[in-house]
């Protein structure tokens, strides 16, 4: 997710006070449509998570996947995350941004609830993290990617099915001021990419989790202000998601939903940008080339709270 962002950062995402001000005076019902439209939160009771996506050929999904920076795992279930995950009942949960250790998962609590947990820290305690929560058992688990220099991290797990590899990853974020840019860009983004297309040679890979870019300008509300100004969209971000594309991966969501404006999974604490729609693309599952056929849907869940970012979801034919 983009760092929390300076005075002036905030500013390119969010209207100026000298905007606020003239907006107030001279378009009060402009004012009062936002407001309107603005969806308030819905209880977890009211959501409605049930689909009868199938595939181009009519078969139904029979896999649920889903990914989430939870933005720290124990603030997450503070907030009611065990319940959300009960009711999604999905076949594999992909979190990114932990903020915790092994000893911080309450694992007692998952297996009361038909869930099974593997869980990477970083090095750095509070920073970073990914797990995954799942109901039937992967063949194997990996945590990292073998180069030391990323993996002391805690950015990555790989999950082995009969079928597929499930990757999930929590990608470097460029940092205040682009001061890991170059790090992110030819470093990370270069080994990324290649320890994922091993895997692809082997049989076809599920990739999710925070990439920590927004693609294209769709996939963001104000592209023009935060373009190689901010971290999440620059160019040469944008350049290492498009080359993995290349590589023979499907950006799912905009598979199925090329068009589709407003479509965030990320929006900042500031401003109240949740309510305004005022977000980011972050989150993504991509999909070998060969799976193209087994995709049924991907999903944002906007009105699930507990984090900055929302989960997302995927349903494949298996």
């Amino acid at each position: 997710m983009p760092k929390r962002k300076s005075k002036t950062e905030a500013e390119a995402t969010s209207p100026s006070k000298k905007q606020k001000t003239e907006a107030d005076a001279t378009s009060p019902s402009k004012k009062q449509k936002t407001d309107a439209d603005a969806k308030p939160p819905i209880s977890l009771e009211e959501m409605d998570f049930s689909s009868s996506a199938s595939t181009k050929t009519g078969n139904a999904w029979n896999k649920k996947f889903i990914s989430m920076n939870v933005n720290g795992f124990r603030a997450f279930l503070n907030k009611g995350g065990l319940d959300y995950i009960k009711k999604e009942s999905a076949d594999v949960f992909c979190i990114q941004e932990t903020k915790c250790s092994d000893k911080d998962i309450p694992v007692d609590d998952f297996k009361k609830a038909g869930f099974s947990t593997h869980f990477l820290a970083g090095d750095k305690a509070g920073y970073s993290g990914v797990g995954i929560i799942y109901k039937d058992p992967p063949m194997s688990i990996k945590d990292g990617i073998d180069v030391e220099k990323h993996d002391d991290e805690g950015r990555v797990i790989t999950a082995e099915y009969e079928d597929y590899y499930l990757v999930t990853v929590y990608v470097p974020n460029s940092g205040r001021g682009l001061k890991r840019l170059e790090y992110r860009t030819k470093e990370w983004d270069v080994d990324f990419r290649k320890y994922l297309k091993e895997l692809d040679n082997k049989k076809p890979v599920i990739l999710c989790g925070d990439l920590n870019v927004a693609h294209n300008e769709i996939d963001l509300k104000n592209p023009k202000s935060n373009k190689n100004k901010t971290p999440g969209f620059c160019d040469a971000e944008r350049e290492g998601l498009t080359e993995l594309l290349q590589e023979g991966f499907i950006d799912t969501y905009r598979h199925i939903y090329p068009n589709k404006e407003q479509a965030y999974s990320f929006w900042t604490y500031m401003g109240n940008a949740r309510a305004k729609n005022v977000g980011w693309r972050l989150d993504y599952f991509l999909v070998s080339k060969r799976l193209e056929d087994k995709m049924c849907d991907s999903l944002m869940r906007s009105q699930v709270m507990g984090s900055d970012h929302c989960p997302i979801a995927l349903l494949m034919a298996f």
